[in-house]
């Protein structure tokens, strides 16, 4: 049988859990599984489960697909030396992904952070389809992003550029980071960070709130993002001001690079217009008049249940049509 090498294996490999796809050159995911990560044992052995289980996937299509490639999305990755170094939530202190690989073949091996993965996910096959200069926030645990500019990643001369997340918002701040330093940006813009606000304003606040019945250490972001839908004013207000720090750093951000879009994914921008609205209000108040207006923030266009996988896949697919730095810089 002819075989046609027109699929990637696109992974993206988590603190708990490991997603991986096939997915086509259009960006559509032809098969797709999970794995615990379960990095309390040695990584050759993550690796020889994910070996496995994908080629059981790919033995499970229909038809003569082959591998063009394997892309990875993870912690701390390193674009340039394809490796993975003191990631957080793993217990893997160094990671040389492209030697673990090719003990299963040679297979050219894309490797970077999870948030520029969702950036060259968004310039493939979402939002940023046609744009060849934008910014991708990730808003989760922490916040991450991907900078787009000429039609190439941003990745500095290390491979590690573009960590906005710990741009610093007030270095009178006592908002620990997990960086070591205080008042990074994702201890206020992030899932983490909107529940230290919330927090806050209970602290301060003496109007009745739904989130005051809540143990604090059982209060999320989903909890807050509920009860402002339910039009909890002091949820609401928590919404505000996390839009109003993170739209005064996307402005300085446009200031910079003056992107044609900023888009927004991850869990804190499924919240929509409650976070949506007052980002863009802030960005639009911190620019100079002759800038307002003129930026759109976009939410994600990526398959939500499928986004980190369609990033990874978006990592090598552009590796392999040339437009990524080649590892050594």
């Amino acid at each position: 049988m002819t075989t046609t090498k027109d699929l990637v294996l696109a992974v993206d490999l988590g603190g708990t859990n490991t997603a991986f796809g096939l997915v086509d050159r259009s960006g559509q995911c032809l098969a797709r599984g999970t794995m615990a990560t379960d990095s309390r044992f040695p990584v050759a052995q993550f690796f020889q489960r994910l070996h496995e289980n994908s080629q059981a996937l790919l033995a499970g299509l229909k038809g003569g697909q082959a591998l063009a490639g394997i892309g990875i999305g993870a912690p701390n990755a390193n674009p340039f030396t394809g490796t993975i170094e003191h990631p957080p939530n793993l217990q893997w202190d160094f990671v040389d992904v492209r030697a673990e690989l090719a003990r299963y073949g040679p297979f050219p091996v894309a490797v970077t952070n999870d948030a520029n993965a969702v950036a060259l996910g968004e310039m493939l096959f979402g939002a940023a389809k046609g744009m060849r200069d934008f910014i991708a926030i990730t808003l989760g645990t922490g916040l991450g992003s991907g900078i787009v500019v000429n039609g190439e990643l941003v990745y500095g001369s290390d491979g590690l550029a573009g960590e906005m997340g710990h741009l610093t918002v007030t270095p009178r701040s006592d908002r620990e980071c997990g960086c070591g330093r205080v008042g990074c940006l994702e201890t206020y813009a992030s899932a983490t960070g909107i529940v230290r606000t919330a927090l806050e304003l209970m602290s301060i606040r003496r109007a009745p709130s739904v989130l005051g019945r809540i143990p604090s250490a059982e209060l999320t972001s989903r909890l807050i993002f509920e009860a402002a839908q339910s039009q909890d004013a002091l949820a609401r207000e928590a919404f505000e001001v996390t839009g109003r720090v993170l739209g005064a750093k996307l402005a300085d951000m446009v200031l910079l690079n003056r992107p044609q879009a900023i888009i927004l994914f991850g869990g804190l921008a499924e919240a929509g217009n409650l976070i949506f609205d007052p980002t863009r209000r802030a960005m639009d108040a911190s620019l100079p008049a002759d800038c307002r207006g003129k930026v759109p923030l976009l939410p994600s266009a990526l398959d939500g249940s499928e986004a980190a996988i369609l990033g990874a896949a978006a990592t090598i697919w552009t590796e392999l049509r040339g437009k990524v730095p080649p590892a050594g810089g």
